[in-house]
């Protein structure tokens, strides 16, 4: 017999940590059905007959983001044979109200009250003894972090799964409350529930997914609709927030009850936060922090991987397939479509998997000990500045993994205007897929300094914000910034396995789209690099080729840009595919192969000719980076805006901001640098005053004012 054991928390409270504690290798990592939200299953270590299911870390079973939704529609329909609910012991109260409604779906649960060494340091003490009593389900200490106490848990939790299940007990409300929540029971009596009190929550909630679920008579809507409305004008408040008010006032009580509170004192998270959220030293030290991580993946040791890898692909690699095929008398066409076309085309991508995996791991460690949760803090302050959505920075950290998270992330943005304005610019982040590129820039013409890769990072965030400036002036995307609340974790030492798989993880499907996307198109590259229109092999230069009669159509349109060969222009056109098929193409149509990050004046100067100098690659750099992303995110941004119009309208604005802001750039960096002044510069500077001015206008289209607040949680 197999079981099912579901892991939920919050979050930032461990849960990834204690996921892989609990399952070791054993572990498994897809998509939920229909979403692309991450769905990771293993096996509990000693146990082959149990499965655990990772589930995305959430605040609530409200099914108001993608992740709640998964969680929700997981446990309510397969029904797990047991509920792991990992809470974060510091911050006890506002984590056990995911544990209140994870309760009330009528499934054995343990409690992995997590943390505890910082809640130990804090002085803090929790009696477990009398929280299994409130919550009516175990409850085990540990440090999922050291692993302290998980070798418990497993024996807990395989000890009841194979005795007679014990249910957890529902919170206890108000009196005024309870009458109201059995008045609904009652009236939805006559189904077989076994989760009638979370279905009488969620009724009264006017929760239309779970009303659909239990398929009530429009007379029995009609009854629990006046139930509500009678409630809602005694309380003169709604519905979802009467419930709220309830399940913290029924925690409260439990935390007085159990939680023995140390003398109030500043804890090393705080003292550190004085200085990391501070309002004037937050962003220079978050930028000095990017710098480094960038230093360290771009400058110094992981390029030092990436010239090593380099090195091995274009020798020996590459003279060993040249010669082992030559040797089997396979023709010369096919022997340069693999050397050059396939290993160096590949090549060329691969090379620099070192500087991502350097840069992976590094923002790993940040996200590990809760340092990007400040970095969010600290940019919503500057995003509220400019009538921006804190929460857009959510999506924004998302976005320097992969634009396809970060364009579905913005579900979790409230107000629709806010969303859209989220999805039409989160892509200008540098994701992994651009770092190559940002790498190949730095390392041939700016001798691999860190400052090339960190002013495209902020070049990205500056890009965002300018760009939601201008665009909250617009009739059909201005409103008011909605609130921005978050919970910031204890600091904490990272965990050197969920940064080793983590890291791994980004590798493999760097990996994976270097074996399948850039493979099938350096193919296809190689090929038009090398035979004319007549089919005819052309001289190694590849000026008559296809791909060059193809650029050259489409060159003029970038030479404005500072970039305008027809080798540069199909770089960019097939960046479009995916982002790294740039450096695909450079490798192929240069014939650099392998050797694409050396620094050999020959390929210096090939390089540099083909992308029009320091100014003209730098240039070409902000366009690639901010201008329409790959094919993947494009289908994302379509999926999420559900409206043609607005698709087409976002990628039309990406393409016009890019090219504005690559236009304005090298015709002015022109004129500072080597002093030419001429038509393009004229036009640039009209083109930077009317940015300015979109940017410092006034709107006609204020939404009403709203107040807000952001809470922060510690």
């Amino acid at each position: 017999m197999s079981f099912k054991i579901a892991l939920a928390g919050n979050p930032n409270s461990g849960k990834t940590t204690l996921f892989n504690a609990l399952t070791g290798s054993k572990q498994r990592v897809g998509n939920w059905p229909g979403v692309t939200v991450d769905k990771k299953m293993g096996i509990l270590k000693g146990h082959d007959d149990i499965e655990i299911e990772d589930l995305p870390g959430i605040y609530s079973l409200s099914p108001y983001t993608m992740e709640e939704v998964v969680s929700r529609k997981y446990l309510v329909e397969e029904h797990p044979d047991m509920i792991i609910n990992l809470v974060d012991a510091t911050n006890l109260t506002r984590n056990l109200y995911l544990t209140s409604q994870l309760i009330e779906l009528n499934i054995p649960t343990v409690i992995a009250l997590n943390m505890m060494d910082l809640l130990n340091q804090k002085g803090d003490k929790i009696d477990v003894k009398k929280l299994e009593k409130e919550l009516g389900c175990p409850v085990v200490e540990i440090v999922a972090s050291k692993k302290n106490g998980v070798e418990k848990l497993i024996n807990k939790a395989v000890n009841m799964l194979k005795s007679t299940p014990k249910y957890p007990k529902v919170l206890k409300f108000s009196d005024e409350a309870e009458e109201f929540l059995n008045s609904i029971s009652n009236i939805i009596s006559e189904k077989d529930f076994t989760l009638k009190r979370y279905f009488s929550i969620k009724a009264f909630e006017n929760d239309s997914d779970a009303l659909k679920e239990i398929n009530l008579s429009s007379k029995k809507i009609d009854e629990i609709t006046k139930i509500r409305e009678d409630v809602e004008n005694r309380e003169d408040d709604i519905a979802e927030s009467i419930i709220t008010t309830e399940r913290y006032d029924a925690l409260e009580k439990i935390s007085d009850i159990v939680l023995k509170k140390a003398p109030p004192k500043l804890s090393k998270t705080d003292k550190i936060d004085k200085i990391v959220t501070n309002r004037i030293l937050g962003l220079p030290i978050f930028a000095l922090v990017m710098f480094a991580i960038y230093f360290i993946s771009i400058s110094t040791i992981g390029t030092a991987g990436t010239d090593w890898l380099n090195g091995f692909i274009e020798d020996p690699v590459q003279p060993a397939v040249k010669s082992f095929l030559t040797g089997l008398g396979i023709n010369e066409i096919l022997i340069g479509l693999v050397v050059n076309g396939v290993v160096g085309g590949v090549g060329a991508v691969i090379g620099f998997l070192p500087q991502m995996m350097v840069l992976f791991a590094c923002l790993a460690i940040l996200e590990d000990c809760g340092y990007m949760s400040r970095v969010a803090f600290v940019m919503d302050r500057i995003l509220r500045r400019f009538g921006l959505s804190g929460k857009s920075f959510i999506p924004m950290m998302i976005g320097t993994g992969c634009s396809v998270p970060a364009i579905q992330a913005s579900r979790t943005i409230e107000n629709d205007k806010d969303r859209k304005i989220t999805i039409m610019t989160v892509s200008f982040m540098p994701c992994g897929a651009k770092l190559p590129v940002i790498s190949l820039i730095a390392g041939s013409l700016f001798n691999s300094a860190a400052w090339v890769s960190t002013s495209i990072y902020f070049v990205g965030i500056f890009a965002i914000i300018i760009s939601g400036v201008i665009l909250k002036k617009f009739k059909s995307l201005a409103s008011e910034p909605a609130p921005f609340v978050m919970e910031l974790p204890q600091y904490h030492l990272p965990s050197i396995i969920s940064v080793l798989r983590y890291t791994f993880d980004k590798a493999m499907s760097f990996v994976k789209r270097a074996g399948t996307i850039i493979f099938a198109s350096t193919i296809v590259l190689w090929f038009l690099a090398n035979f004319d229109f007549s089919f005819n092999l052309v001289d190694e230069n590849g000026a008559n080729s296809i791909l060059a009669s193809i650029g050259g159509l489409l060159s003029w349109i970038f030479i404005p840009l500072g970039f305008g060969s027809w080798q540069a222009t199909v770089a960019t056109v097939t960046g479009w595919i995916a982002k790294e098929n740039i450096v695909a193409t450079m490798g192929v149509v240069l014939g650099l192969g392998g050797s694409m990050n050396e620094s050999s004046p020959e390929l210096l100067q090939a390089f540099a000719s083909s992308i029009g100098g320091p100014i003209g690659g730098y240039s070409f750099l902000l366009f690639n980076m901010l201008c329409m992303p790959c094919f993947a995110a494009v289908g994302a941004i379509a999926t999420e805006m559900n409206s043609k119009k607005w698709t087409l309208a976002a990628i039309g604005y990406q393409m016009v901001f890019s090219y504005v802001i690559a236009f304005i750039f090298f015709n002015l960096a022109r004129f500072f640098a080597e002093g030419i002044f001429n038509l393009w510069t004229v036009i640039a500077i009209l083109l930077f005053a009317t940015l300015i001015y979109m940017v410092f206008r006034k709107s006609k289209h204020k939404e009403r004012k709203m107040e807000y607040s952001v809470n922060i949680a510690k």
